[in-house]
């Protein structure tokens, strides 16, 4: 969620230079651009864990040929349809990202005692729509789906992500970001991360649990505020980016003994890092 909402800070406002008050009529992100950005987040070490951990977030976003590119966790998603300046868009494209839950940094002993999960790389299409220029000539709205599958053999399951953002600049220099987001999964991809087999409850002492089928598994937002460092969002270069965010355990991913023995259902995030536009 971090590294997400650090792509969307990168986002700033490309319909600007349709307004008439644009400086010279142009922005950085006229045509084809390029944002990468590294940063810090700190949050859960787990999906449904309480021991916060430090990780490091590295993330591109930008456009080439008229295709939209943008970072999807430690993955990224395309957009092969361009949006207009203003009024109703249409995307379509794919996404891909590396799963890493309980495949590393795990700080609970009772939980690494029953071993690393292996890495799930998930791909699969990326729809939505944005609204640009909804309640003033910068900002934008977007209701977004992706739905991926497992290709490596992990869980090897398919999961739902369905996404609202609502991004405005708040002044030359600043821009605000809300984003609102779900995970939902199948059975396989429930029972791989929070179910607990009688071998391992016999193993680490945690109780024997089903994850019965697929549901909900987290739903919450995260709100990000990004600061250009010379003043003027529009011209590109360096940014910093500060991000706060909360996530819910829902369903069996609550009731697992992994959130509700080991961890907590109430899930924070926090990030900053640094960005450069090109």
């Amino acid at each position: 969620m971090a590294a997400g909402a650090l792509a969307l800070a990168l986002a700033v406002p490309g319909h600007a230079q349709d307004d008439p008050r644009s400086a010279g009529g142009s922005s950085a992100f006229d045509g084809d651009y390029l944002s990468v950005a590294v940063g810090a987040a700190y949050g859960p070490s787990y999906d449904g864990s309480d021991d916060m951990v430090v990780f490091p977030a590295a993330l591109v976003q930008g456009s080439l040929g008229g295709i939209d590119f943008t970072s999807r966790g430690a993955g990224v998603a395309l957009d092969f349809i361009p949006d207009p300046a203003k009024g109703v868009g249409f995307d379509l494209g794919v996404s891909g990202q590396l799963r890493g839950n309980r495949a590393r940094q795990i700080e609970d002993p009772v939980v690494e005692s029953l071993g690393k999960l292996d890495y799930a790389i998930e791909v699969g299409p990326a729809v939505g729509l944005t609204v640009a220029q909804l309640f003033n000539p910068y900002d934008s709205f977007g209701v977004g789906l992706d739905v991926t599958w497992d290709i490596n053999g992990a869980h090897g399951g398919m999961v739902a992500e369905p996404s609202l953002t609502y991004f405005t600049p708040l002044s030359r220099a600043m821009a605000a970001s809300l984003s609102l987001s779900a995970e939902h999964g199948d059975g396989e991809f429930m029972d791989y991360y929070y179910s607990v087999t009688p071998a391992q409850a016999l193993a680490s002492g945690l109780p024997a649990f089903d994850a019965d089928g697929g549901g909900w598994t987290k739903a919450g937002g995260n709100l990000l505020l990004g600061f250009d460092l010379d003043g003027n969002l529009e011209n590109g270069g360096l940014a910093l980016v500060v991000v706060g965010g909360y996530m819910r355990m829902l369903g069996d991913a609550k009731r697992s003994p992994f959130t509700s023995v080991r961890g907590d259902a109430d899930q924070w995030t926090g990030a900053i890092g640094l960005g450069y536009t090109f």
